[in-house]
């Protein structure tokens, strides 16, 4: 009877719009609901109320802070190949995916390696390890993955214990096992939660979404400060809304630009501030793009500022 009249609490509650958690995807992600009816049914909406919360309700009309439930994914194979070739540039320094690349950049988060900058901090270096050892069991990184797994769970930079685990990573690299558990990770974990919160707020354009996948990326789809989630509520603040209330995108997306440049100038997290303050360039990069009027990405894409110089197809 318990866990019934639980999930009847917990149903009213959403349904009524009382249903409130603290502004953290781990905090979200971590609460357990037993029950018997798909409570997410109930939830078409997330809003923010303030900078430290966010309310799960029953309705659509609040519309004022970053929606994270909406659908995005509309643009083409070439479109999101580009997309990525950016993010690329910005990570590894060439439009070519990069499954190779490993790197301690001594900015808190240990070992940087892959197509999209996974590391071993973060836990996201993990599950592609712990996915690619899934599908292929004997490879020359499976016996890492304890000491990833404990790297992951206290978010440690450290990478004693870690000695052969870049050489074996770059081995690695050249099996296409490997490159489809990388794909699938960046897919999972930063691609569709990014394309879903632009989804969420009417950004239509393929720059907007391309902006979206790379900020997600680099800055991830938590709710810290520094967050993809924590810059949408802020540029909604100072945009006056979003293109969900009737916000022009190319204005938004503008005023988004300069609010992530802020953010990396100015980083909440002190081990990575002096790196993020040399990464202003992925700004000026979309800004460029921005002011060209190609907000649909189209090929090629000639980028020429203080710290790139290169087209993409």
């Amino acid at each position: 009877m318990i866990p019934i009249l639980i999930t009847l609490i917990l149903v009213t509650l959403a349904m009524s719009g009382y249903f409130h958690f603290k502004n953290s995807k781990t905090e979200f992600k971590n609460i357990l609901v037993v029950s018997f009816i798909p409570v997410q049914n109930f939830i078409q909406d997330v809003s923010s109320q303030n900078n430290n919360s966010i309310t799960v309700t029953g309705s659509s009309q609040n519309t004022n802070g970053p929606v994270v439930n909406g659908s995005s994914f509309d643009v083409s194979p070439q479109q999101k190949l580009r997309a990525e070739q950016l993010t690329s540039l910005f990570e590894n320094g060439k439009i070519e995916i990069k499954y190779s690349y490993i790197e301690n950049l001594d900015d808190g988060r240990g070992y940087t390696a892959g197509r999209a900058g996974f590391t071993t901090a973060d836990g996201d270096l993990y599950q592609v390890v712990k996915l690619y050892t899934d599908s292929k069991p004997n490879n020359s990184l499976s016996k890492f993955l304890p000491k990833l797994k404990s790297l992951a769970n206290e978010g440690s930079d450290s990478t004693l214990g870690l000695s052969g685990f870049k050489e074996a990573w770059i081995k690695s690299s050249q099996d296409s096992e490997f490159k489809k558990a990388q794909d699938k990770v960046v897919d999972t974990e930063y691609y569709q939660p990014a394309m879903k919160i632009a989804g969420g707020n009417d950004i239509k354009t393929a720059l907007g979404k391309a902006i979206f996948y790379d900020s997600i990326i680099q800055h991830g789809g938590g709710n810290d400060p520094d967050s993809l989630s924590s810059m949408v509520r802020e540029t909604i603040t100072k945009a006056g809304g979003s293109p969900k209330t009737g916000v022009d995108e190319a204005k938004w997306l503008n005023t988004f630009i300069k609010v992530r440049r802020d953010t990396l100038l100015n980083a909440t997290e002190e081990s990575t501030r002096d790196v993020w303050k040399e990464s202003v360039g992925r700004c000026d990069v979309f800004q460029q793009i921005l002011n060209s009027g190609n907000l649909d990405l189209k090929g090629p894409i000639k980028i020429k500022t203080s710290e790139y110089d290169t087209t993409i197809p």
